[in-house]
């Protein structure tokens, strides 16, 4: 870590972000050649998740991509990574996310499988071992575009019980979910785009040498989730990184990049990249950035500093709930309300709630937000 840059306040660091996820790209133009692609959003560099009714898509529209809902791009896909939530990547680099979320130790394995790793170590097999064997027999089984249902059954059949679960909810047996979201991509699996419940197929050209690999990269590369992380949701440090990613600590620490600078925020020393300083620096006098409705999973909401974001505790249970979580309303980088979306028949109607008085000014710009979002879901504002 070298010499330390000046302290950031909690306003540069939200102002940064912002930028650092291109939130203050315009709306792409109607007929520009030379406009942002769907491919060109920052943010596909950590994937999108794609979680809600307007999910990746509206989240890539935030940033300038020309897209509309329900119409996933062929260019882009979607897979079960971090977490085990789907996000959206762009196509042509699925072999190099793979790599790049593979599990980087028995631990890590572990704590991304969640419940299954139990009666693993029990049996004496290394979780990174069981998403290898789940993702080679998920290759097998998924011969053609299959629900994720007939896909579990199939695997049930075919793994030995330390794989295997009752549930209750379902009241059947099967494979421990994240076993089985975890290892769909290291399969060379896919999700296909609309629907519900899930559908798995093939990733076109996958390389088979590549099924059921579990040696992860070296650290650095345009996927590295701790860099991707360190660079968007930064400045940060390794227990905030490995919240974000659900990972040890010790594992994110062991892979944090060595190009940081410390900068103090909030009395917390953190890291930010030595390439981002400048812009973290010019942050502080920054102009203010625009409003901007976030869909509930953004990525700007996803920082796991949430007393950061929004420092009032009922205020974060408000955005974060249990169930049911509302939409951001975004203005200089701070969260200044919720919404909620109200569809009735051809029109869209939107419910807000300001945590603040808001001024013609911001009105005026939440009105214009609603109708970029009535627009992107082809029906008009009420």
């Amino acid at each position: 870590m070298t010499s330390a840059v000046p302290d950031a306040t909690r306003a540069a660091v939200l102002r940064y972000r912002v930028h650092a996820q291109q939130l203050d790209a315009g709306p792409a133009p109607s007929a520009d050649p030379l406009a942002p692609t769907v491919l060109d959003p920052t943010v596909l560099d950590a994937g999108v998740q794609d979680t809600g009714p307007d999910g990746a898509l509206w989240a890539l529209a935030l940033r300038g991509a020309k897209v509309r809902a329900g119409e996933l791009p062929d260019a882009l896909a979607l897979a079960w990574t971090l977490r085990g939530a789907p996000h959206a990547y762009r196509r042509h680099e699925l072999e190099a996310v793979e790599a790049a979320v593979r599990p980087w130790s028995a631990r890590d394995a572990a704590q991304r499988v969640f419940d299954a790793a139990r009666p693993l170590r029990a049996a004496g097999i290394d979780p990174r071992d069981a998403l290898a064997t789940a993702a080679r027999t998920m290759r097998d089984v998924v011969t053609t575009p299959m629900p994720k249902g007939a896909v579990s059954t199939a695997l049930t059949s075919r793994l030995p019980e330390p794989y295997l679960r009752w549930c209750r909810t379902c009241g059947a047996t099967h494979v421990y979910e994240q076993t089985f979201r975890l290892a769909a991509l290291h399969g060379g699996l896919e999700l296909v785009p609309g629907t519900s419940p899930p559908v798995l197929r093939r990733v076109a050209g996958w390389p088979p040498d590549a099924v059921g690999r579990t040696d992860p990269p070296a650290p650095g590369g345009r996927h590295d989730v701790v860099r991707t992380a360190l660079h968007l949701l930064g400045p940060s440090t390794p227990r905030l990184v490995a919240a974000y990613l659900d990972a040890p600590v010790g594992d994110v620490t062991a892979r944090w990049p060595q190009d940081v600078h410390a900068v103090d925020v909030a009395g917390e020393p953190r890291s930010v990249l030595t390439a981002d300083a400048d812009a973290l620096a010019a942050a502080h006098d920054g102009a203010p950035t625009p409003v901007r409705l976030l869909g509930p999973y953004d990525l700007f909401l996803q920082a796991r500093d949430r007393e950061l974001l929004v420092p009032d505790a009922p205020r974060r249970a408000a955005l974060w709930p249990a169930l049911g979580r509302p939409g951001a309303v975004l203005r200089d980088g701070e969260v200044v309300g919720t919404w909620r979306p109200r569809a009735r028949g051809a029109r869209l109607a939107l419910e807000v709630d300001p945590w603040t008085t808001w001024d013609a000014a911001t009105r005026g710009a939440v009105a214009t937000e609603h109708e970029r979002l009535a627009e992107f879901r082809g029906k008009r504002p009420a």
